[in-house]
């Protein structure tokens, strides 16, 4: 029997460190300590060759229980839908009214950090609301 492994979710971006702390936002996440050595992550970044300088960042689950988000900036921007995409869960057990306006409300808390509202995926019974964060990446809100 194979063993469970741990998940790190990659985004392919243009500025690592700002999608990095969008997300941090929108799910709990932390920035993880600067590597040892370096107070802080300015430091951290002015003490490595141009050419690397703000090439990646990472948030962590405080928990430990969600996988850690990494973020590496590419030259091409992004040109197509997504393949995999984040559901964030902000409403699992609810349905109907109560799940939809749970789901809006979060939507309403996302906007004004830069997350995009696409439309509304709602039934009478199930909703979902696919979204897109400040560079252009499809997620739900469910």
């Amino acid at each position: 029997m194979a063993s469970v492994r741990q998940v790190q979710v990659t985004f392919d971006c243009a500025e690592p460190e700002r999608l990095a702390r969008f997300w941090c936002e929108v799910l709990g996440y932390v920035v993880p300590q600067p590597p040892q050595g370096c107070a802080t992550w300015d430091d951290y970044w002015r003490s490595r060759p141009e050419e690397e300088r703000d090439a990646w960042f990472a948030c962590v689950d405080p928990s430990g229980v969600g996988p850690r988000l990494y973020f590496q900036r590419v030259p091409e921007g992004k040109t197509a839908k997504n393949r995999v995409h984040l559901d964030v869960r902000v409403a699992p057990g609810l349905v109907g009214e109560e799940r939809l306006a749970a789901l809006e409300a979060e939507c309403a808390r996302l906007i004004p950090l830069g997350a995009v509202h696409v439309r509304t995926l709602y039934d009478g019974t199930d909703a979902c609301l696919p979204m897109l964060d400040i560079e252009g990446n499809e997620f739900c809100l469910d």
